[in-house]
């Protein structure tokens, strides 16, 4: 895997860049800061595990989301300290042991990303399923 973070002369804007994906902004004052892209990229890889393991599972599963709370070190690097995940399925007979076995495989084995972080942070979660 290749990056390539480019500065835009500005301030403290950068533009990421993965060869095959699109440009990605990172921006001090008008676009995600890094760390809040870490953020976002936690919910994004446990997101992709969760969903393709339930759809494995034929669960119906009409949306969903993950809302991500995290709290950072006071001093510098200012790390992750606590981060936690809610996740939210909507969908009719969505079956909970699924999702909660979903939500295990991807925190304790597949999701690369939460394996970074549980190296600085607690991270815990919790669900719930909306039956629509």
């Amino acid at each position: 895997m290749n990056a390539k973070v480019i500065w835009q002369g500005e301030k403290l804007k950068f533009i990421g860049q993965v060869e095959g994906s699109p440009d990605v902004l990172m921006d001090s004052e008008n676009g995600p800061t890094p760390m809040e892209l870490v953020l976002i990229a936690l919910g994004g890889c446990t997101g992709m595990d969760v969903i393709s393991i339930l759809q494995k599972m034929r669960q119906n599963v009409k949306n969903f989301e993950i809302n991500l709370y995290a709290e950072r070190a006071e001093e510098h690097p200012k790390v992750f300290t606590k981060v936690n995940l809610e996740y939210v399925f909507y969908g009719s007979n969505i079956d909970e042991n699924a999702v909660k076995r979903a939500i295990e495989l991807s925190q304790e084995k597949y999701c690369s990303v939460g394996g970074m972080l549980k190296k600085a942070a607690e991270i815990s979660y919790s669900y719930r399923i909306v039956n629509e």
